[in-house]
């Protein structure tokens, strides 16, 4: 086991994109990490544990959150960045639609999270980072996603709520509410048009999302923020 000096974070949704970014990030703050995705590959990096699962399942959660501990000792931070994004009019939502969002954005949050905080309280003391989207306060009819608001919506409530409850424990709770971000989830035909989404004329980059994950994780007097990486979409247009 590696020493229990170390920090450890949890990253959900880590094989790519955004989550594979923050899984760096975290290695260069010196932290431990534990990976977790449906298809993770496992890593040569002694630091890294990669765990596949599909985080929608508790027992997923659990297995996750055992082999952190047993591995590095503790949990510091949980990023939970799994998430899908359905982009279709309310009225044509199936059924697997709403299973599948609210499954991963809902429950893939739930049961890992209250793992951590069991043993954040512990340790008296941890991190919890929510990654959202801009499109909560910023409802856009040319991106049809009120199962995006309706969950991500929830998770930055749920944020709030977390960074209050805990706060006088050593708990602290953050989110980042995401413009569009250029992973593998978006063409890169699709760049030009989603660009026009933000005041600033670009997609983001996951390096705009690690480093406003960064700066949370370093900003001992932040909790309960909702941290806007849109390239001010919230802002209006």
């Amino acid at each position: 086991m590696n020493t229990p000096a170390k920090k450890v974070a949890v990253v959900t949704g880590a094989s790519q994109g955004i989550g594979a970014g923050l899984v760096v990030g975290y290695r260069k703050l010196g932290y431990a990490v534990v990976a977790t995705s449906r298809t993770i590959a496992a890593s040569q990096d002694p630091d890294v544990l990669t765990v596949q699962g599909d985080i929608c399942d508790p027992a997923t959660a659990e297995h996750v959150t055992s082999l952190a501990v047993e591995r590095f000792g503790r949990i510091d931070t949980l990023v939970n960045n799994a998430g899908i994004f359905v982009a279709k009019p309310f009225h044509e939502y199936t059924r697997a639609d709403y299973e599948a969002v609210t499954g991963v954005n809902l429950g893939g949050f739930f049961r890992i999270t209250q793992l951590a905080v069991e043993r954040m309280l512990a340790q008296r003391g941890g991190h919890l980072v929510q990654v959202t989207t801009s499109l909560v306060d910023h409802a856009n009819s040319a991106v049809p996603s009120v199962l995006a608001s309706l969950t991500k919506g929830g998770l930055q409530s749920a944020t709030k709520g977390l960074a209050i409850e805990y706060a006088s424990r050593g708990i602290r709770s953050n989110a980042v509410a995401l413009g569009v971000i250029r992973t593998p989830m978006h063409g890169e035909d699709d760049h030009e048009t989603l660009a026009g989404l933000h005041p600033v004329g670009r997609v983001g980059e996951v390096s705009d999302v690690v480093e406003a994950v960064v700066y949370l994780e370093n900003a001992p007097f932040v909790t309960g923020e909702i941290l806007h990486v849109d390239g001010g979409q919230s802002a209006g247009h």
